[in-house]
């Protein structure tokens, strides 16, 4: 069987699709498994300079999937009408239409991921009978019904359905980048144990308040830590505020998700929102302390083989709306209630010896 997956981002949402696709990968590993995904999140499926992986054209085999399809889906947002835009989905279905797919899964949900789907011309397409988007549902010859509380048990689900093949979530390994494991090793991992603290992500109402992510900066520092905050770049406004916040408890470490990856492979405690390095850390079995608001955790919680801790105040009402306003959930969990999670998570670190 040959099978695309198309699955394009964001960071949380391919990992959490990842443990369903690495089970098929077990269940039959003669099978051929491909997938669609955007180049920023491509780091999580493939090596970036592994075998295959030139001129943007996708990546050779990574340790869940065959080949990585690029659906360049930022650019197709920023410039709809651009001449760039009509040469990439041009290249996109040329790609995937000449790689004969016996069975294309739709794991998104939205009319683009149902429409890339589509290019492929596969044998069947399967998608859920409810999607994100209805319109998407009209595009699948295999609609499945939604079943599961979290998103990893539903796309398990939904996998296992199109393919005929009875399936439970797997933990899941990820590309190892070897110059990101030597810049992980060499620059960004002064010491041990380290915390990382994922205070940005997604919208602002999943956002713990950054002064706090300071103050708890502070007294992880105290009890032993070395505290970093990930940074997509340099001049990341979230990041910076809390490092500030910190009074220099705090260092900010500035990554791609390659770098991402490596750092996260090291450290000791992730603290963070919904977002995708607390799914990441939680995938990699490191402890982690999530702290949610508008989204729901049994839904979209932390998933992976590692201690973890949820706080949810009783006022955060469930909204995937992409609201600006503060959270009053999250607003109203303390540094305190934080650190009582990180004592249960998280092995003591080694005291000094004297």
């Amino acid at each position: 069987m040959k099978i695309l997956l198309v699955r394009t981002g964001a960071m949380g949402d391919v990992i959490h699709a990842l443990p369903a696709v690495a089970a098929l990968r077990r269940a039959r590993p003669d099978w051929t498994l491909d997938w669609v995904v955007d180049p920023r999140w491509a780091p999580l499926l493939t090596a970036v300079d592994s075998p295959g992986a030139n001129q943007g054209r996708g990546g050779g085999l990574g340790p869940v999937v065959d080949h990585v399809h690029l659906a360049e889906t930022k650019l197709w947002s920023k410039a709809p009408i651009s001449l760039a835009t009509l040469r990439s989905i041009r290249r996109l279905r040329s790609e995937l239409r000449s790689n004969a797919y016996d069975l294309a899964v739709d794991l998104q949900g939205t009319l683009r991921s149902a429409i890339i789907g589509r290019f492929a011309n596969a044998v069947a397409f399967a998608g859920f009978s409810a999607p994100r988007e209805p319109l998407a549902a009209r595009l699948y010859s295999q609609r499945i019904p939604r079943t599961g509380e979290h998103i990893v048990a539903m796309n398990t689900q939904l996998l296992g359905a199109a393919t005929g093949v009875d399936l439970q979530p797997e933990p899941f390994a990820l590309p190892v980048e070897p110059w990101a494991e030597d810049w992980a090793e060499r620059e960004a991992v002064l010491r041990r144990p380290l915390a990382l603290l994922a205070a940005g992500g997604g919208w602002a109402a999943k956002h713990w308040p950054n002064a706090r992510y300071g103050r708890l900066a502070q007294e992880l520092q105290t009890r032993g830590y070395d505290v970093v905050v990930n940074a997509p770049r340099k001049d990341d406004p979230t990041a910076l505020t809390v490092a500030s916040a910190s009074q220099g408890a705090a260092r900010t470490v500035v990554c791609n998700v390659s770098g991402l990856i490596a750092l996260v492979r090291r450290v000791d405690l992730v603290v963070g929102g919904d977002t995708g390095p607390l799914h990441l850390a939680a995938g990699l079995a490191v402890p982690t302390v999530a702290l949610f608001g508008p989204t729901s955790p049994e839904r979209n919680g932390p998933w992976g083989p590692g201690p973890k801790i949820i706080l949810r105040d009783a006022a955060s009402p469930t909204s995937y709306r992409k609201s600006s306003e503060p959270d009053p959930g999250l607003a109203r969990i303390t540094v305190e209630q934080v650190l009582a999670a990180v004592t249960e998570v998280a092995a003591p670190p080694p005291q000094p010896s004297i």
